[in-house]
């Protein structure tokens, strides 16, 4: 890429696309960002991240070397749109580039052409039409039924490769496993998420193949359809319920919305982004990602509660794969921010690469914490939210205790549930102990 290069952050609001602030690239690592003044006195008021409230901002500065001097890092929103895994190798082949830790706006200008969310960058925009002008003749606008799908037919690889990069992985989704972007029509026709005009769109997927060739790579993507009912049955917030069907998990997506008054895009944006993070494989603390969370949030008691149950889930059936991508938030059609629905939950501990934990609840001096009662007495929060904190996890602890029944129920697999039982009969031990704190700690209603 020849620096410097614009490009236009827009905005999806009321049926159509707002450019919204400019992408100034100076380097594979380096950028200057500022709203737009008319999106600033005259647009819908929506930031592009949650971080970033709409206004006329001073350039940002940082301690240098000879004191203060302009901050050209990356927005850490931006990372959330960088592709990775197979969609990464995918496109950095097409842009014949080498990869690299500092290959950052490349990549966002090329690949964010049609992220999860509600923003895409114009630049990307231009070189998927490119691309996709190339080859015209395969363009196939019948659609595919779900067999040609599931059977990965060479047409359908083919019209997924040309509207969507998805050959290898795409670059609208971060992560290892390859996914497909998917759309249905009326007539339950199946197209790439792009080649479907949105008036014509009535349902938006994503589809999951396993991670890897491997018998537990396939368990992981079978159970992860039952780990996610298992959550809605614990009163988790979980959208649709997925589909497995043969090695492919259809999942709806949660970021997209069709109304009577059209499709809506809703914004998502990950807790890395929210912390501050740029970069990937960064670990933070759960306090330091709850801390972001609750800055953001419209109810921050309610989604403390529902942070911390998910991570009692994962504890207790070893989904290991926490990092801060995989907890986000979203803007609701009615303007409320909260925890998006849970997604990537499933049995990490099962997978081949064994996926490590790897944000965890840490002290003041950094030393782990793995004890609920431990946990909440040190959170920084006003006492009367650390009471009714513990209350609620306290009525939490018959679902916990029933775990074992439920996930039964809900399909896991023996397998992966025989080796849980430990994990589960540890959380329920500790939330035992929850009760007794909160009666020590609640005020006396007599005053005595």
């Amino acid at each position: 890429m020849i620096y410097p290069s614009d490009s236009i952050i827009e905005v999806f609001h009321a049926g159509q696309w707002h450019p919204a602030a400019q992408l100034r690239a100076l380097a594979d690592n380096r950028c200057q960002f500022s709203y737009l003044d008319e999106y600033v006195f005259g647009g819908p008021g929506i930031p592009v991240s949650l971080r970033l409230p709409v206004g006329l901002w001073p350039e940002p500065r940082i301690e240098g070397l000879t004191g203060l001097e302009a901050d050209h890092r990356p927005p850490p929103f931006l990372y959330d749109l960088i592709p990775q895994g197979r969609g990464r190798k995918f496109l950095l082949s097409m842009l014949k580039l080498n990869d690299s830790d500092t290959m950052i706006m490349p990549l966002v200008m090329a690949g964010a052409f049609n992220p999860i969310g509600s923003i895409r960058l114009s630049t990307a925009v231009d070189f998927y039409s490119t691309q996709a002008a190339k080859n015209p003749s395969a363009q196939i606008t019948d659609g595919f039924s779900l067999d040609d799908i599931t059977a990965r037919s060479d047409e359908f690889l083919e019209h997924i490769s040309l509207h969507a990069m998805l050959a290898a992985g795409t670059t609208g989704v971060q992560g290892v496993a390859p996914k497909f972007l998917l759309t249905t029509d009326a007539e339950g026709k199946w197209f790439a998420d792009l080649a479907l005009p949105d008036e014509r769109a009535c349902e938006h997927w994503l589809v999951k193949l396993a991670r890897g060739k491997s018998e537990d790579d396939r368990m992981v993507l079978r159970n992860e359809a039952a780990y996610l009912r298992v959550a809605a049955a614990c009163g988790l917030r979980v959208a649709h319920e997925p589909r497995l069907i043969g090695e492919m998990l259809f999942v709806r997506r949660f970021d997209r919305e069709v109304t009577p008054g059209g499709l809506q895009r809703l914004h998502q944006e990950s807790l890395a982004s929210l912390v501050g993070q740029r970069g990937f494989g960064v670990p933070h603390s759960q306090q330091a990602l709850l801390t972001a969370l609750r800055d953001v949030v419209d109810n921050s008691l309610g989604e403390t509660i529902e942070f911390i149950k998910r991570d009692i889930l994962n504890l207790a059936l070893r989904n290991t794969d926490n990092h801060s991508r995989n907890t986000a938030v979203q803007r609701t059609p009615g303007g409320c921010v909260q925890l998006t629905p849970l997604f990537d939950f499933a049995p990490m501990f099962k997978d081949p690469e064994v996926v490590a934990r790897s944000c965890h609840w840490r002290d003041a001096q950094g030393t782990r914490q793995t004890d609920w009662l431990q946990i909440i007495e040190s959170l920084p929060l006003p006492e009367k939210e650390r009471i009714e904190i513990a209350h609620a996890l306290s009525e939490f602890l018959p679902v916990v205790s029933q775990l074992e029944g439920i996930a039964r129920q809900c399909g896991v697999e023996p397998a992966v549930l025989n080796q849980c039982l430990g994990s589960i009969a540890e959380q329920s031990a500790q939330l035992v102990r929850l009760p007794t704190f909160s009666r020590l700690d609640a005020p006396d209603p007599d005053g005595i």
